[in-house]
């Protein structure tokens, strides 16, 4: 914090470093702007930097002790006194740092291995304009930092289409301590990790640095596949919106390390966070927006898990993750037989994958044979966007061979598309490209798409207050 300025009164700062060697290079964020470091350097146990805010060249100098800088700063046309306290750990040099050569190798690899890999890479995107694409990032190396590289190549792969293949992230991934989601046509901050601001936990994203929240978000969904559904495509932006790599790579930030985000609170204030970017797991610790959490979001560290409401006369299944399922379902089936519930709900909106033939076998087989529970106005199953892979086609295989009414919104993926994924390592890099090597069809007749029977579409509202508008249309009494 730097106390009594003449224009800004106290002003929040954040200083974000990279060393290498004789070499000083990062950003000082501060009124709402991010100001990229042009000098500096370590010398007699003070950190000097410059940095322009604003045109103006501005200086920073201050003592380091242990975790902590305090010193003087000239800003623009005003100075004060300064104090900063390091807020994260030091940082390896990025996986991502190649020379453009470097990144040329990758790309040529890349263009050639794909169109053999993938059962069918041009299926959607046409050879010629897949080849020009590749041309163009060929030609915008030379002026390209490490994680625009990375995103050049992730949009190339994404023009595929499919939802299975994509490059993943290099493994020293910076993110921001924040989980925002879209409600309608707003993105909102669902939940803060450990050591980020809580001021920002339900607001709107209005800007990250820069860029107005819908600029950034039309930048980051050329990273998603292209051939998928809106909503799958708009739920992955999400996730990239406090990722550093890609917030960078599109040129967002000019940090993978830092960013500020402009918010809005529901009372219409408006104000700036800084958001110092966390390694990996560093921030597990998170608060959320919702007064409470819904069913749904409870026991979040089970992959399976069911309880009996009474109230409802009903069994409510949490199915997240194909772990060890013929234990699972087992006991499930167990439940259902001791119990003989009027309701059985299978929550498939947070699955992303596994082995659907265990589905099949361990889970929709059993059921479809318990005639009490498969029954129209008894069996439901509830999806949504992230129902992805092996749920989504055991999702269409319930549609399929079971009398169950499918309650929420269209799933993200597409029931026809290319699946089986495997992977290969680009030489340079060594990023891990994924790519599609069967086809399935789960849909054989009418649109490539699988609906809800009852589509319910929970607002930001409904999130906050810790309602699960689709499940109590289920327990209210839906036939």
């Amino acid at each position: 914090m730097v106390p009594q300025w003449g224009e800004f009164g106290d002003l929040e700062f954040a200083l974000n470093l990279y060393c290498d060697g004789p070499t000083y290079e990062g950003d000082v964020l501060a009124a709402g702007a991010s100001s990229p470091i042009v000098g500096g350097g370590m010398r007699g146990g003070h950190v000097q930097v410059t940095f322009k805010a604003g045109g103006d060249e501005s200086s920073l100098d201050g003592a380091l002790d242990g975790t902590r800088i305090h010193g003087h700063v000239v800003f623009g046309r005003d100075e004060g006194s300064l104090e900063l306290t390091r807020a994260g750990n030091p940082r390896p040099k990025p996986h991502v740092d190649l020379t453009p050569e470097m990144w040329r190798e990758d790309l040529h690899f890349l263009a050639r291995e794909l169109p053999k890999r993938h059962m069918s890479a041009f299926h959607f995107t046409p050879r010629d304009r897949f080849d020009a694409a590749v041309a163009e990032l060929d030609r915008d190396l030379p002026s390209l930092t490490g994680d625009g590289a990375w995103a050049g190549l992730d949009r190339i792969v994404n023009l595929v289409g499919d939802g299975h293949t994509y490059i993943r992230f290099p493994p020293d991934p910076p993110t921001f301590a924040f989980d925002i989601r879209h409600f309608g046509g707003e993105s909102r901050v669902v939940a803060v990790g450990k050591g980020g601001d809580a001021r920002a936990l339900g607001a709107r994203v209005v800007r990250i640095n820069e860029s107005p929240i819908e600029r950034v978000r039309e930048l980051l969904r050329p990273l998603t596949p292209v051939n998928e559904t809106p909503s799958l495509r708009e739920g992955r932006v999400d996730e990239l919106l406090a990722n550093g790599i890609a917030l960078h790579g599109v040129g967002v930030l000019t940090d993978r390390n830092a960013a500020t985000y402009a918010l809005e609170g529901d009372a219409g204030k408006s104000f700036v966070v800084f958001a110092p970017a966390v390694a990996p797991g560093e921030h597990a610790a998170w608060t959320w927006a919702y007064e409470k959490p819904s069913l749904a979001r409870q026991r979040a560290d089970e992959t399976f898990w069911f309880d009996f409401l009474p109230a409802s006369n009903a069994i409510y299944c949490n199915f997240r993750r194909y772990d060890d399922l013929a234990r699972h379902a087992a006991a499930l089936m167990t439940a259902i037989d001791e119990r003989k519930p009027q309701k059985l709900v299978i929550d498939l909106r947070m699955n992303g994958g596994g082995d659907y033939t265990e589905g099949l076998k361990q889970l929709i087989e059993p059921i479809r044979q318990r005639a009490f529970i498969n029954a129209k106005g008894h069996l439901f199953v509830l999806i949504g966007p992230k129902t992805f892979s092996a749920a989504m086609s055991n999702a269409s295989h319930f549609r399929a061979m079971t009398n169950a009414t499918l309650v929420g919104q269209t799933i993200g993926e597409k029931p026809n598309s290319y699946q089986e994924p495997r992977e290969v390592k680009l030489p340079r890099s060594g990023l891990i490209v994924r790519y599609s090597t069967r086809y399935y069809t789960f849909a054989e007749k009418g649109e490539n798409l699988i609906r809800p029977d009852r589509e319910i579409i929970p607002s930001w509202r409904d999130f906050r207050t810790g309602r699960d508008p689709e499940l109590e249309w289920i327990l209210g009494g839906a036939k």
